[in-house]
């Protein structure tokens, strides 16, 4: 089966300002500050990765739900016939969750809570009127997303156990159930997509000793394994207390480090240390040369060979103190991984670096030029 993806917003390419961590979560930025290098800045400089993954799972499962609620919709406005009267109630009570059928923007991250509020409180409700156990648990979660992590807690036997359970009357009419029950053709998500999903984010990022465990209080893990693993919930709401507490550790810890390095620097951390320990050899082989051509008593044009090292190394010590190469910045070229570079897209990202680049560059310049006359021109005494 297919499930629904990220939908991407479209770049504000007249924002003259940083963006905001939600913008970039949004991917409303482009690069070198968007979500691409966010996710390997988290991973490479941060290695808290498992943080924005969690983030992204839930909010994928967000837009799982969304997908689910907005096909039994669809199915009801397109697939029941008009003399169907009691389809017509499904409509309307499916309608009063909010129009989960909008994609003019991305669906993951709207702002109104209001509608996911809704949203969630319809899948606790089909929960507990039986449609959930009234036929779908047939649907192997083998074949669903997370299905490995559900094997280890035994989920397929719970689920088993659920399905040996009387169904309850449906909030429905019995007319809906046979027509848009989520086994349809039609369905591309069932109940037991979700409940895979919330089970794999609980058994990959929340259970103590699994695969990528994160921190979270203590309270909250504990609410998130009691509303899965005993109340059976696998709407959206149950995770909205972790995601939003990992939205602003990683807004409060990560983000404002990742635009110093991506937004006012063009470089990674190993790059800058080759190019500090590249241009402290570049000062010593310059002081070196300087000072025994001094000694000896050597002409000026001779002399004139310090240029070369103690400019690449004013050039590199240069990088270091700026977090960027000028050069690469006037190119236009944003350092990703070590040796590979990306382009600068971000329209007030790209003309912030150029004034930093042109900066550094003066900088550089005046630095190396005072280090070069000072022991080119200097009088030579022979010892």
């Amino acid at each position: 089966m297919s499930y629904p993806e990220l939908i991407p917003a479209e770049p504000d390419m007249n924002r003259d300002r940083l963006p905001t961590f939600k913008e970039v979560l949004q991917r409303r930025t482009l690069s070198p500050v968007d979500l691409f290098s966010f996710y390997i800045y988290m991973r490479d400089q941060m290695f808290l990765v498992d943080y924005l993954d969690f983030w992204l799972d839930v909010t994928q499962h967000l837009a799982l739900c969304r997908h689910y609620v907005r096909e039994l919709r669809r199915s009801v406005l397109i697939e029941t016939p008009e003399q169907e009267q009691p389809s017509k109630r499904s409509s309307a009570f499916l309608d009063q969750y909010g129009d989960v059928d909008n994609t003019a923007g991305p669906s993951t991250y709207d702002d109104d809570k209001h509608g996911d509020h809704h949203l969630s409180a319809f899948l606790r409700r089909e929960t507990s009127e039986g449609n959930f156990s009234n036929g779908n648990t047939n649907h192997s979660p083998h074949s669903s997303l997370g299905s490995q992590q559900s094997d280890v807690r035994n989920s397929g036997e719970r689920a088993g156990n659920s399905a040996n359970r009387p169904p309850r009357a449906s909030f429905m009419s019995s007319n809906f159930d046979r027509h848009f029950s989520d086994d349809s053709p039609t369905h591309t998500v069932g109940r037991p997509d979700i409940r895979a999903s919330a089970e794999k984010i609980l058994y990959t990022y929340l259970l103590p000793g699994s695969e990528r465990e994160i921190i979270l209080p203590q309270h909250i893990v504990h609410n998130i394994i009691q509303a899965i693993e005993e109340h059976m919930r696998d709407d959206p709401e149950v995770f909205d207390v972790a995601k939003d507490y990992v939205f602003q550790a990683m807004e409060r810890d990560a983000f404002p480090g990742f635009l110093r390095w991506k937004a006012l620097g063009n470089l990674i951390p190993a790059s800058i240390m080759w190019r500090v320990a590249l241009g402290l050899l570049g000062m010593f082989a310059g002081f070196w040369a300087g000072f025994t051509l001094i000694f000896l008593d050597q002409p000026k044009h001779i002399r004139c060979w310090v240029i070369l090292p103690f400019t690449i190394g004013v050039y590199c010590l240069a990088t270091q103190q700026y977090f960027m190469d000028p050069i690469l910045a006037l190119c236009g070229l944003s350092e990703h991984t070590f040796m590979h570079f990306s382009r600068i897209k971000e329209p007030f990202v790209r003309r912030l670096l150029y004034k930093r680049a042109v900066t550094a560059l003066v900088v550089t310049v005046l630095v190396g030029v005072a280090v070069n006359v000072l022991f080119i021109f200097v009088p030579g005494y022979r010892l």
